[in-house]
């Protein structure tokens, strides 16, 4: 069987105790910006070997490598930096995003589809959204309605061509709200209600902020859920890990900065150091983490397939 007709699902990005554990590379203008607060001006190059250098360290610890298209994918399989049993996961949201008067605007490009991830080499594709379900419903446009009909366009897609859809939302502040505390926990469950109600496989989610936020989340998810780390410290992410995992139901983690943030400073030897000694020990923590405390996905979605 060839890699296009492959039969995929998300044990293709799981442990073989169906677990999510997953390094997250799929960073651009941010990637860029953690090499400017240190001084330095990447080039694209240097962002391509920055993304090469962490998956052939990484992937082998881990169960998916999520990367994008514009700079990691071809970096990384150029390099063949990719271990051989951890799946990939291509970020198919376009580089550059809209907004309507301050808020974020969804909008997808139709050539960044199902069948162009697979051709990549993915194993699922990832896209990134911002949804605040809970925004006053003003005229038009309907920013929330947009939203999820951008994401249903994507399931459909996916489902015809056979690949797993992971979809990561991450919350904004609408103009003059003050985004903390109960606020910002109510605005990541309401989004997450919402995103729910679609045939998502995955969904890839902010920590609610508390253990409390984290069973209002698992009441209202009858799918996967993996928590991401949006760039917090490390030890602080174990925690978040493990509290999402034992009072949420989560099925693992995607983690990005916590575990490598350090390379954009270093280059060549100390790079290689650092990555060996340091972010590997972190990731296979993290790995012990979820391994130990996280719900396997297939019961995470049994009762959607009972439904």
């Amino acid at each position: 069987m060839t890699p296009a007709t492959k039969v995929r699902t998300l044990d293709d990005i799981a442990t073989d105790g169906h677990v999510f554990s997953i390094i997250a590379m799929d960073q651009r203008n941010t990637l860029r910006r953690m090499f400017t607060a240190v001084g330095l001006d990447a080039s694209d190059d240097d962002l391509r070997t920055a993304k090469a250098d962490v998956a052939r360290v990484l992937t082998p610890a881990a169960s998916g490598l999520l990367s994008d298209p514009t700079y990691g994918v071809p970096a990384i399989t150029e390099a063949k930096a990719l271990a051989p049993d951890c799946g990939l996961l291509v970020a198919a949201e376009p580089a550059q995003r809209r907004s309507y008067h301050g808020e974020p605007r969804t909008h997808r490009d139709p050539g960044l589809n199902a069948q162009w991830a697979l051709d990549q080499g993915g194993d699922a594709l990832k896209f990134f959204v911002q949804l605040r379900a809970d925004r006053p419903f003003r005229a038009e446009p309907d920013l929330v309605a947009e939203t999820l009909s951008v994401c249903q366009e994507i399931i459909d897609d996916c489902r015809a061509t056979g690949l797993p859809v992971v979809i990561e939302n991450l919350v904004y502040a609408l103009p003059g709200e003050d985004l903390a505390g109960r606020v910002r926990e109510d605005a990541i469950i309401e989004a997450a209600r919402a995103l729910n109600d679609l045939d998502i496989d995955l969904l890839k989610l902010e920590y609610p902020g508390s253990p409390e936020g984290c069973r209002r989340l698992a009441a209202v998810l009858d799918r996967p859920w993996a928590v991401l780390s949006a760039g917090v410290p490390f030890d602080q992410f174990t925690d978040i890990i493990r509290i999402a995992c034992d009072e949420g139901g989560a099925s693992g983690f995607i983690a990005g900065r916590s575990v490598w943030r350090e390379v954009v400073s270093l280059v060549g030897q100390q790079r290689e150091e650092f990555l060996t000694s340091v972010a590997v020990p972190r990731l296979e923590r993290l790995v012990a983490v979820a391994a130990s405390r996280a719900r396997p996905w297939p019961e995470a979605a049994r009762r959607v397939t009972l439904d």
